[in-house]
């Protein structure tokens, strides 16, 4: 180890180091003002976590000790002025270097190990919903969600997963409407290691071959995923979006899903199966048999796609129920230009769709302009634009018509503003 590389490493342990031109005089006559660690070194000298040597110099090139590295790692344990981000940067350090600070009296317990090992990150999401079918009136909705998602690294290999949303209904005050909830979303235990993964817990359940055209939701169960270009994913458990209304009778489910990405293509091919009595109490229409006992739903869906440039990107999907006499195929095709990151202010992205969403294949697909309008076809437009740092904006069009009656119209004003921290 370098005392190059100490310097890139211990200024994220100062805080504005590296933003920051400091009035103190120059400690080491090897380090010009010019230089680009200047800030850095300046300042952690300073601080006394690097004192350099006897002649005044720093010596950046020279190759350090481990003894000497934890020497400045205890310096730096010392300080308590430090953010959290830096606390942890200290944290592990003091891990790596536990036994070189023991020989000088430094004690390193397994909490300081371990100290700020949970990660907390969140949204609050404000949803605009604006749909019209012709013979009725225009419903407006405005929801309101505020989600915590928790990450708890258990070891080098495992770490645990949460996911906490409150909604609200706006069109009422909170806590008079039945709408508003807290719910516990997720929670699971992830398993990472080289090309494989593996999931235990209620987890998220998103149909990537097809990109969310039959799924984007949760399911409690197991995953297990594996491979690198090429990937397989397994699972198996249960799943509440075929529950009957009436009862507690959830589905129970398996899948199993091939996705290839070599570079610019993507593919990807999967099976599911769902097997539950809400397919012949719920869905009315899921049989051209008024007597039918149809218990399962076999779900075949495939995608593929190709991003031209880095900007523009076209996708096409389906899915059939074989299981299922109506209403049993989805599709949709999109192009795409660019996107927008909710972390860099200013990048925005188009997209143009024809989406064929049917009830008995779609079960929880991921597009917003379906969350209350299922069942139907059409085009859709939309934008998204990212104003501000971790502030995410999206405004979208459907018009359409439902699968029901090709006669009937069907339109949907979307929009949504989330900010992310």
């Amino acid at each position: 180890m370098k005392k190059t590389l100490v310097s890139a490493l211990t200024t994220a342990l100062v805080v504005g180091a590296a933003s920051t031109t400091f009035a103190a005089a120059n400690p080491f006559s090897d380090v010009p003002a010019d230089h680009w660690a200047y800030d850095a070194v300046t300042q952690l000298a300073t601080d006394g976590v690097i004192e350099g040597y006897g002649d005044t110099t720093f010596q950046g090139d020279k190759s350090i000790t481990r003894y000497e590295m934890a020497q400045m790692v205890a310096k730096a344990m010392a300080k308590t002025d430090v953010s959290a981000a830096d606390k942890a940067m200290i944290d592990k350090l003091a891990a790596e270097f536990a036994d070189e600070l023991g020989s000088l009296g430094v004690r390193v317990s397994n909490l300081e190990k371990h100290a700020d090992m949970v990660k907390w990150n969140g949204e609050l999401r404000y949803r605009y919903f604006s749909t019209r079918v012709d013979g009725e009136d225009r419903d407006n909705k405005d929801t309101l969600m505020f989600r915590l998602k928790p990450v708890a690294e258990v070891n080098d290999h495992w770490d645990v997963h949460a996911q906490l949303d409150a909604t609200t209904n706006m069109d009422s005050d909170a806590g008079s409407n039945d709408s508003d909830k807290v719910t516990l979303k997720r929670a699971w235990a992830q398993g990472h290691y080289k090309n494989f993964g593996l999931g235990l817990g209620k987890m998220d359940l998103y149909s990537n071959a097809d990109d969310g055209l039959i799924l984007d939701t949760a399911f409690s169960g197991a995953q297990v995923k594996f491979g690198n270009v090429l990937k397989v994913n397994l699972e198996a458990g249960r799943n509440s979006d075929v529950k009957d209304d009436d009862s507690d009778i959830a589905a129970n489910y398996q899948g199993v899903e091939l996705s290839y990405a070599p570079s610019k293509l993507r593919a990807g091919v999967a099976y599911r199966h769902f097997n539950s009595e809400a397919f012949h109490t719920k869905f009315d229409r899921y049989s051209n048999d008024a007597t039918s006992t149809e218990d399962n739903a076999n779900i075949w869906s495939a995608g593929l796609g190709y991003n031209f440039d880095g900007n523009w990107d076209l996708f096409g999907a389906f899915a059939k129920n074989t299981s299922a006499d109506n209403y049993e195929t989805s599709h949709n095709i999109q192009l795409s230009y660019k996107g927008a990151d909710n972390v860099n202010a200013g990048t925005w992205g188009a997209y143009a769709a024809y989406r064929y969403v049917a009830q008995n294949v779609s079960f929880a697909p991921t597009y917003d302009t379906f969350s209350y309008l299922n069942n139907a076809k059409g085009w859709e437009v939309g934008a998204t634009y990212t104003p501000f740092h971790n502030t995410l904006t999206a405004i979208s069009y459907f018009d359409g018509k439902k699968l029901e009656n090709n006669s009937t119209d069907a339109k949907m004003l979307f929009g949504r503003v989330s900010f992310f921290f």
